[in-house]
């Protein structure tokens, strides 16, 4: 018999035997947390120092341990001129400088003193390199640059095969260092044609999982099978190098008959527990960590919380016990985290794990049922997605989760009470204010229809009259003539500044963002087109051909974010045909020198948990926007 997770204690491990005639089963190592570990998740702890903390306290500094990564040079080609890019890294001098070379050639006569040159009356064939120069000292060369020869890369991609009513669509996507080389890889996830929203009935194909690197090899294939259904709610997988070994792990929620990369089925592979309707209400449920190099499934849990009674969740039928939402965070300020979730509608469930050793161990869990928080207005304040990022300034992340949020230890930290909603954004919003701000829309008519926060203590600091099911909501500096960032939803008629007051038109979309072009200030992302904001009108910057978003009206990309070149951000689409990742690189030159934002710690994580649910865009822990100060130098440590 499964063994089973009651009262939250972490099972000992288990050898279970082989079920069905498929290969051996998975295994658990054998690691038993001590019994007061177990209970943190039920149990609220002392609040931390740093949450009694003055608003202007400085934020405490503490070195993150994030991807040793190389210059991710780019050579992007537009009419007859390549701009090349490339990363300034959190671990280099703050006064290095760079030669570019084409082949053998210095292309630059001055030392460069920014990340990008813009290499005129160059064939996009161009082979550069570029050499960090260190006290004078010129440093090894990069590897040599990834050519977008028609102003974008395409990484090929295997359609898998469909079925006799569905095909297959590239969805979601993420990145990580699969294979320790310094390069960046991308784990993409593939949808059938037939998935179903939560509130759907119908049988779906299965959701597939692959990993591939930059060139288009694939390295692996996870198939979750029949018993993990497909749809934007069900699967949320994070990839992240856990451990520490500089490759980065994989990890998502699995079931009886999910295939790793090496084709080791978990569980039983005859199971089948869906029901007439196509739900999976019954049968056992797993957390898996995937080897990012061959797609090996190296520790497997019982998925916590386990579903219980349906109802409980919501609804009787299925709907609300299977939202998950997935993250991962940096709770003891140092190493990273892997968060999973369920529910938001009413009960809500967080559970912290560390892997190590090959081992996933539960750090603490957090139960708005739990006597400790019951009726504090925790429950039912979830959203569909969630943010990540220091909120108290002490140098740990807290889990911002919808209307509440939840410290770096487990317990409550702040809850509005202001319930559900489709789309927020943590960040740097208000320079002028200390600390991070919080913008969030909402569903409930009852409540207001968005509101502006301080992220340290969820004090409403302004908000816009209930309106009903807000669905969209943006905030980032996208108008150089207001201070700070602009907010603006599908249910407010106007553009708002940090202060709450209207300042001008709303932009004709509401749903992503990127850094694009030359200035700090951040543009309009939406379908397949980029757009710069204008007081009349929106310009055009990219509308990218023989692409396709995801996610319905959502429109948005496979991925966005600063995966490659400099600071900016490239935006990756899945080609028509789904016979390729398509991704755009900024053909634009800058004069601003900002560190990579993947060794922004609050950055990075976005990154990570981008796909969950209903994407949003990444936001970095400082404000990146007009009249910025000095961007600041991020302490890390690499593997």
């Amino acid at each position: 018999m499964r063994s089973r997770v009651d009262s939250y204690a972490t099972h000992p491990g288990r050898r279970p035997e082989s079920r069905g005639s498929g290969p051996r089963a998975w295994t658990l190592p054998a690691v038993l947390a001590p019994a007061c570990a177990l209970l943190t998740g039920l149990l609220v702890p002392a609040p931390s120092m740093a949450a009694d903390m003055a608003p202007g306290t400085e934020r405490v500094a503490v070195a993150a341990q994030l991807e040793r990564l190389d210059r991710g040079l780019v050579s992007v080609h537009t009419g007859n001129d390549n701009l090349v890019s490339w990363r300034w890294l959190a671990t280099d001098a703050d006064s290095v400088t760079f030669n570019l070379y084409r082949g053998s050639v210095k292309v630059n006569t001055a030392p460069i003193t920014t990340t990008n040159y813009l290499h005129k009356d160059a064939p996009n064939s161009a082979d550069y390199t570029v050499r960090a120069v260190v006290n004078g000292t010129e440093q090894a060369a990069s590897p040599s640059a990834t050519q977008f020869r028609s102003g974008y890369l395409d990484v090929p991609i295997s359609v898998p095969a469909g079925g006799s009513d569905y095909t297959y669509e590239a969805n979601d996507a993420s990145v990580g260092d699969l294979d320790g080389d310094g390069d960046l890889d991308i784990v993409l996830k593939w949808q059938p044609t037939n998935a179903k929203d939560n509130s759907q009935s119908g049988v779906t194909g299965n959701t597939i999982v692959d990993g591939y690197t930059l060139q288009g090899q694939r390295l692996w294939r996870i198939d979750l099978g029949r018993n993990i259904r497909s749809g934007a709610h069900y699967t949320q997988f994070q990839v992240f190098d856990y451990d520490g070994d500089g490759r980065a792990e994989v990890a998502m929620k699995t079931a009886d008959g999910t295939v790793d990369g090496t084709g080791r089925v978990i569980g039983s592979a005859s199971a089948d527990h869906r029901n007439s309707s196509g739900y999976v209400l019954d049968g056992p449920e797993f957390l898996t960590v995937f080897d990012g190099r061959t797609g090996a499934a190296r520790s497997t849990v019982d998925y916590v919380p386990p579903r219980g009674t349906v109802s409980s969740w919501g609804d009787s039928y299925g709907n609300r016990v299977d939202r998950f939402l997935a993250g991962t965070a940096y709770l003891d300020g140092n190493k990273p985290s892997l968060i999973m979730a369920r529910g938001y509608y009413t009960r809500t469930v967080i559970s912290a794990w560390d892997f190590a050793g090959g081992t996933l161990t539960r750090r603490w869990t957090f139960d708005t049922n739990s006597s400790t928080n019951t009726g504090k207005g925790y429950d039912g304040q979830g959203n569909h997605a969630l943010t990540i990022g220091d909120v108290d300034a002490d140098g740990r992340d807290e889990i911002v989760y919808g209307s509440m949020a939840v410290d770096d230890n487990g317990s409550g930290l702040w809850t509005t009470r202001n319930g559900h909603g489709d789309a927020a954004h943590l960040g740097d919003l208000d320079p002028s204010r200390p600390g991070l701000e919080y913008f969030k829309v909402d569903e409930d008519s009852s409540k207001p229809s968005s509101y502006f926060a301080d992220a340290r203590t969820g004090q409403v600091l302004w908000q816009t009259p209930a309106s009903g099911d807000n669905g969209r909501g943006v905030a980032g500096d996208i108008w150089a003539g207001s201070a700070g960032a602009e907010m603006w939803s599908a249910a407010d008629g106007s553009l708002r500044g940090p202060s709450g007051a209207a300042i001008g038109r709303k932009p004709s979309s509401i749903n992503f963002l990127a850094w694009w072009d030359g200035d700090p200030v951040r543009e309009l992302l939406d379908g397949t087109r980029i757009d710069k904001y204008g007081t009349s009108s929106d310009s055009r910057l990219l509308t990218a051909s023989g692409v396709h978003s995801n996610n319905g009206t959502k429109a948005t990309p496979a991925l966005s974010g600063d995966i490659l070149g400099d600071w900016r951000e490239e935006v990756v689409w899945p080609t028509a045909d789904n016979t390729a990742l398509r991704i755009y690189s900024t053909p634009h030159l800058t004069d601003r020198k900002i560190t990579t934002l993947l060794h922004d710690r609050q950055y990075r994580t976005a990154l990570a948990w981008q796909n969950t649910a209903y994407n949003q865009p990444p936001h970095p822990s400082f404000f990146l926007g007009d009249n910025m100060p000095t961007p600041p130098r991020p302490a890390i440590t690499t593997p």
